[in-house]
């Protein structure tokens, strides 16, 4: 029978690795084990996936949402609520942060999102093998502009964001290795683009122009030779810097909430024995990214590191909705849903710039704030939703309840969620209004589930869940 430390730990790992899980969930993975969920949720392929022609065939219009405005994210949302592979789905918003594309200059989400799907094939596999394939991604192709890197007209875009945001980090190269950097990616472009169809703009393909790419002789990080763009992601992984910055960035994401990217080369990180073992691991298993999850997730430091990651908007749309139910089947509406991260500031699909967002404390302001709290506290009130109707059961089955019993069990059932003497002492002076918490008669039930509604109304608008 799993402890309450078991379940508290289970929990922590489903936010982290996942978007949340349900309680019953919880439990059955506590039942199974702690390293046998590590496990399982690193072998995605054990699990069946997201079946794509399900939501095409109630929402046609998701198959090429083309450019259709901020409706492009609809499919990816439909996938983080309804996956059977959470960890997959997680990776792929780790990698959308890191490779930030979007649509705003794209202006075509079908590619952008065949670039979500390479991150869900791909994130978990090798490092070295997954940035080949996004250098000859259509859409990052256009974002930065290598379409327009020719062997007689050079154009260090993609050179510069490859060594500056994707893989070393600033001060670990110099200018000149930016333009040999970006010689050596000439001739890699795409198909040219055709006019729009009825359904969006044509579908892109890589293309390499070997008349067009400069075959001449290269010097790149001390290294000579007439390098191409293979050549050059070879000898970045090799380098120890780069190491170090995808350890920063997976510390960041599942860890705890970190200095903003541009502050690296100058601000330590918080825990440099947890970056160390990372970049380690990372380079010893030759840029493998399954077995360096495998090492965060089963270390102390992640274990120990609950509730210190502020939620993405992503996290708090998709987490809310896995937490709360009936939004499994692709009903009218999952548009508008899906433009919920954007209106919290995270427009799914479309960064800011090709750093991506800034995170921890900098998803909040006043605005962010209330659509936080206002759209889980919506969500939560309805209590015939399938989860909420889940916590209710349990509670129930507890009997009569005390207001204190009725807070804590609450608190448990939403997270568990720790918090502060003073702040369990308001919820509990809210509930002490309507005394013990009754089942024995139908007006009875009818108050308690309004009084749960509230309740957990007030608990979504806690610090404490909207952390991870």
């Amino acid at each position: 029978m799993p402890t309450q430390n078991d379940i508290a730990l289970m929990a922590h790992l489903m936010r982290r690795a996942g978007f949340g899980a349900s309680r019953e969930e919880i439990e059955a993975r506590a039942a199974k084990g702690y390293e046998a969920t590590v496990e399982e949720l690193l072998n995605p392929e054990v699990q069946e996936a997201v079946d794509r022609y399900d939501l095409i065939r109630f929402q046609p219009w998701t198959w090429r949402p083309g450019t259709i405005q901020g409706m492009g994210a609809a499919e990816w949302l439909y996938f983080m609520v309804n996956t059977r592979r959470p960890l997959e789905e997680k990776m792929a918003l780790f990698w959308h942060q890191v490779f930030a594309t979007g649509v705003s200059k794209v202006d075509h989400y079908d590619e952008v999102n065949d670039m979500v799907l390479l991150f869900r094939q791909r994130g978990m596999g090798n490092y070295k093998e997954l940035l080949t394939e996004l250098a000859k991604s259509p859409a990052m192709i256009y974002w930065l502009d290598n379409c327009e890197n020719h062997a007689d007209a050079v154009n260090e875009n993609w050179g510069r964001e490859l060594l500056e945001l994707f893989s070393m980090g600033v001060g670990n190269y110099t200018e000149v290795d930016v333009r040999e950097c970006s010689r050596a990616f000439t001739g890699w472009t795409f198909v040219p683009k055709l006019p729009r169809g009825p359904l969006g703009r044509f579908d892109w393909y890589f293309q390499y122009r070997e008349e067009d790419h400069d075959d001449t002789e290269k010097t790149f990080l001390g290294q000579n030779g007439r390098f191409n763009g293979e050549d050059i992601i070879e000898i970045i992984c090799q380098q120890p810097a780069t190491a170090t910055f995808i350890a920063r960035h997976l510390y960041n994401f599942f860890v705890a909430d970190e200095a903003q990217v541009p502050a690296w080369a100058v601000t330590p990180p918080r825990d440099q024995d947890a970056i160390d073992l990372l970049s380690d691991t990372f380079r010893d298993s030759n840029f493998d990214m399954r077995a360096t999850l495998r090492v965060l997730f089963n270390s102390d430091f992640f274990k120990n590191a609950r509730f210190a990651r502020l939620k993405s908007p992503a996290e708090v749309v998709a987490g809310t909705l896995r937490l709360v139910g009936g939004y499994e089947f692709p009903s009218p509406g999952l548009g508008e849903m899906a433009r919920q991260p954007c209106y919290m500031g995270q427009d799914l699909l479309n960064p800011p710039s090709v750093e991506g967002w800034h995170t921890g404390t900098e998803w909040i302001n006043s605005g962010s704030l209330m659509r936080r709290v206002n759209f889980t506290a919506d969500l939560v009130s309805d209590v015939t939703k399938p989860g909420i109707q889940s916590i209710i059961q349990r509670l129930r089955a507890k009997g009569h309840l005390s207001p204190e019993g009725f807070v804590d069990a609450c608190l448990d059932l939403m997270g568990p969620l720790e918090v502060a003497p003073r702040i369990r002492q308001e919820l509990v002076d809210h509930a002490n209004a309507g005394g013990s918490l009754r089942w024995d008669t139908p007006q009875a039930v009818e108050n308690s589930n309004k009084r749960v509604s509230e309740l957990l109304q007030l608990i979504v608008s806690l610090r404490e869940y909207q952390y991870a």
